[in-house]
């Protein structure tokens, strides 16, 4: 019985967050540790992950530093020209794009800035607009798991190094299996909806002028744009090969003074710094771009709904090994399961991994079957109310990226669903050769 409301507690935290949206996810988690302690669970602040935050504030304070410059508008600038050559290829470049763009910078939001480009060129090629705005959000989403310098990817790093697997070997897998996964999944998104001329919901909005006809860029890209890109691009090569040089199978640096995730968050800080010197902008402003912003509110979520998280399955750690030890062992595709249901409620791939890799690794789940389930941890569109798919939603005005009236069933969850599981498979088949 009290087992029982335990789980009613976290359950009842996560949904109300998940209703409340945006800060509010991590203000309930909070709410919900606190409920936690009051019937009897253990609290710890060492449960908080402090290191992933640390990361996400580094990482953004350089690309908002970025973004303040006009590198964001830069990239963006690329991204649009690319699609706009190839109209009628949107569905298979929209998600590299996204895709790129996420594993460039180690945050989705950095999908906000094309959602607006891929509508107005599916429009412009006669597309179906909801074809690459869904695979493009999944990518954006997939690709935080292949990132590296976002805060899941380097967690997860630090989990399997003391089981034998190293940053390098960690992205050597995951970079081709979620990369890869994108184009047969394009492919099958290509085919789903009917085509837009013959779209009832677009043709009714057509006739009330509700459907803004495709209009060109004049954007010209500034030469601090350009600048802080190059700046930013540099740092996270840096950050590469510096892992590289102290890991254990290159052995470079032997005893290195500067740690893997003190070196992210320092040298990320560093790049901020350089950024403003360099491209001459008012370091006040940058608190105010869209990224500092979704950033910051991304920390207290994390720190919330990990917290929540790990403090529940710490107080009942040796019950799970009990009971999903074996389980996991005769069917480890079962953790991928787990982890795409965790990360739908817990809305962060970061904050997923922190609460249940861990302990799926206590429980005797073997290095290559967390590796190749890593990818589960990107589920966040399956509940509709994530802030990249709302945006899709909201940006395309034709009417076909919707969210149905059983809330399940949106535009989102056959390109995202069928993505993961071609990812989690090419992780297994990637991980077995490499690890």
């Amino acid at each position: 019985m009290y087992l029982l409301l335990c789980i009613a507690i976290v359950i009842a935290a996560i949904v109300l967050g998940a209703r409340l949206g945006s800060l509010a996810i991590g203000f309930a988690g909070g709410l919900g540790v606190l409920l936690l302690g009051l019937v009897g669970i253990p609290v710890t602040r060492e449960d908080i992950p402090f290191d992933v935050i640390g990361i996400i504030m580094a990482v953004i304070a350089a690309i908002a530093a970025m973004q303040r410059a006009g590198g964001m508008d830069f990239l963006v600038h690329v991204a649009e020209r690319l699609l706009r050559k190839n109209p009628k290829y949107v569905t298979y470049l929209a998600p590299v794009v996204t895709y790129l763009m996420t594993l460039f910078a180690g945050t989705g939001h950095t999908a906000f800035s094309t959602l607006p480009v891929i509508a107005e060129v599916a429009k412009e090629g006669k597309v179906r607009p909801s074809r690459p705005l869904s695979i493009a959000v999944v990518a954006s989403q997939m690709a935080i798991t292949a990132s590296p310098i976002s805060a899941a990817v380097v967690f997860m790093a630090s989990i399997l190094e003391p089981v034998g697997v190293d940053y390098l070997q960690l992205l050597a897998v995951v970079i081709p299996s979620t990369f890869l996964a994108i184009f047969p999944t394009a492919f099958v998104s290509n085919r789903l909806g009917k085509e837009l001329d013959d779209d009832p919901v677009y043709q009714e909005r057509l006739e009330k002028g509700l459907v803004v006809p495709p209009k060109g860029s004049d954007f010209v890209p500034t030469k601090e744009g350009k600048l802080s890109v190059w700046i930013f691009l540099i740092a996270i090569v840096v950050v590469m090969c510096y892992a590289t040089a102290i890991s254990d199978q290159v052995g470079l640096i032997q005893d290195p003074t500067l740690p893997r995730n003190e070196a992210i968050m320092s040298l990320m800080l560093a790049t901020a710094v350089v950024i403003t010197i360099a491209c001459k902008i008012p370091a006040s402003e940058i608190a105010t771009t869209q990224v500092f912003k979704s950033g910051m509110s991304a920390c207290v979520c994390v720190m919330g709904v990990a917290w929540l998280g790990t403090t529940i399955i710490n107080a009942y750690i040796e019950d799970i090994k009990t009971l999903s030890g074996d389980v996991l062992q005769t069917y480890p595709w079962m953790l991928a399961v787990v982890l795409f249901f965790a990360a739908a409620l817990l809305y962060s791939q970061a904050a997923t991994t922190k609460a249940l890799m861990p302990a799926a690794l206590a429980v005797g789940v073997s290095p290559l079957t967390a590796v190749a389930s890593f990818a589960a941890v990107s589920s966040l569109f399956v509940l509709p109310t994530y802030p990249t798919l709302l945006a899709a939603v909201e940006m395309d005005d034709t009417g076909s990226t919707r969210i149905g009236k059983f809330v399940f069933n949106h535009s989102f969850i056959i390109p995202g669903t069928l993505c993961i599981a071609l990812a989690v498979a090419l992780g297994f088949l990637f991980g077995s050769i490499i690890l």
